[in-house]
């Protein structure tokens, strides 16, 4: 061969062209030799895929009990039982602090509807991590950049997934990988569907619950008061008016109990007056339904006990939805002394309660006339509902008013940001004025 002219030209050549062909099948062999060792990596992350699923199922039962399912879930556990427990503590802690009790109302007040956001951004970031751990499961992940696949690069495409962004910088890159995907977008769209149903929802139960308490402010007062609206509609002749306002007050408990059992939130939605709620509203409806039917001259109390039944159970449940605690050693509402304010007052607008001395309903000794037997009676009725009032009271941080105001006090209606100066005006034209309520 080494005849021929630029021979060892050639050799040397042909060996190069060799070593370039061996070298390229080294580089297809490595490349094939990675493709299991992807599958092994899936294989050994296989628990990050049952615990992304047994997240996402937990997420998203939890969400359709709170959203969807319309009943009070007596399981011992639940994410937003939880959520709202730990949260609504931290929030009365700073709270009680608040010594003005206008402003710790108003600060109160911020808790409900605020709370909603971190419970719907809370259920996001779980499905979002659910997914991202099932994602990394799979493996098998292509980067834009030739970047190494992280867990963290994977919960950032389950995000993006999720909120449907789509940038493409990273894709899955098997069967399995990109359902996913395509499930975890159309989940994405869902969660939003939720969000913008829910709120209006919310909103509309929470209206239509505080027109019967704004309502309620000419009738009984504000803070609202037993004494209050048996002294202004107790005198009522025709019995018709107070029937029908028991019975819209009847309703207006069942649907308390049904809104506020299928939207639990709604337990923290304060009114719009610092000195109304609708505990204090449910309160009154249950001192004076039972005072009607312990005995009030001339006040039939057929629809006061309907009235009675709905509005106890609205208070039982509600307990148990917020999970109050009994305490033994609440104290009465109703003191001997104010039994005895209670009967005068009511006297002087013409309405007579059973006349006869107890103290707080406690059994005399001895024999008793029909008074005190009724007295007993109205002690029995306060018992049946009084604790949960007052568990509630302390569980939400809401007053309970009394049965009888010890001094006298302006409703909402009577009052208004003008008013001095109004009344400085009227000064400089002095004319005839009433003192009256109406």
């Amino acid at each position: 061969m080494g005849k021929f002219p630029g021979g060892d030209t050639q050799a040397k050549s042909a060996c190069q062209n060799e070593s370039v062909m061996t070298l390229t099948s080294l580089l297809f062999i490595s490349e094939s030799a990675t493709i299991p060792a992807s599958s092994e990596l899936s294989s050994m992350h296989w628990w990050a895929s049952i615990a992304g699923v047994v997240l996402i199922l937990i997420i998203l039962m939890d969400a359709f009990e709170t959203i969807v399912l319309p009943r009070r879930i007596k399981r011992s556990f639940r994410i937003t039982s939880w959520f709202y427990k730990k949260t609504w503590g931290l929030w009365t802690r700073v709270g009680r602090h608040i010594k003005s009790a206008n402003r710790r109302e108003g600060f109160l007040a911020y808790f409900g509807p605020l709370s909603l956001f971190p419970l719907l951004g809370f259920w996001a970031l779980g499905l979002i991590f659910g997914f991202a751990c099932v994602q990394y499961g799979l493996g098998e992940h292509l980067s834009l950049g030739n970047e190494k696949i992280t867990f963290g690069k994977v919960v950032y495409l389950s995000g993006e997934t999720f909120f449907t962004l789509g940038y493409g910088d990273i894709t899955p890159n098997n069967a399995a990988a990109r359902a996913l995907a395509v499930m975890e977008a159309g989940m994405g769209f869902a969660f939003l569907g939720v969000v913008i149903g829910y709120l209006p929802v919310i909103y509309n139960s929470f209206a239509s619950r505080e027109i019967e308490i704004s309502l309620l402010d000419a009738r009984a007062g504000s803070p609202p008061s037993a004494a209050e609206f048996l002294g202004r509609l107790g005198c009522c002749p025709d019995q018709k008016v107070l029937d029908d306002i028991f019975r819209d007050w009847e309703r207006w408990c069942a649907d308390l109990l049904s809104s506020h059992i299928s939207y639990p939130v709604l337990v923290y939605f304060r009114s719009q007056h610092s000195n109304q709620s609708w505990l204090s509203a449910l309160t009154v409806m249950l001192d004076v339904t039972s005072a009607i039917m312990t005995g009030v001259d001339g006040i039939h109390p057929e629809q006061a006990k309907l009235t009675f039944a709905m509005a106890r159970h609205a208070a039982v449940d509600l307990a148990q939805v917020v999970n109050a605690e009994y305490s033994p050693h609440d104290a009465g509402r109703l003191t001997a002394a104010d039994l005895i304010r209670l009967r005068a007052e009511l006297a002087e607008h013409g309405v007579t309660l059973n006349d006869g001395a107890d103290n707080d309903g406690a059994g005399n000794d001895g024999a008793k006339n029909d008074s005190a037997d009724e007295l007993e009676r109205l002690a029995e009725l306060r018992i049946l509902y009084e604790p949960y009032l007052h568990s509630l009271s302390r569980r939400l941080l809401m007053t309970l008013p009394p049965w009888i105001h010890t001094d006298r006090k302006k409703d909402n209606w009577q009052g208004g940001p003008w008013d001095r100066a109004i009344q400085a005006r009227a000064l400089e034209r002095p004319g005839r004025a009433k003192d009256d309520h109406f």
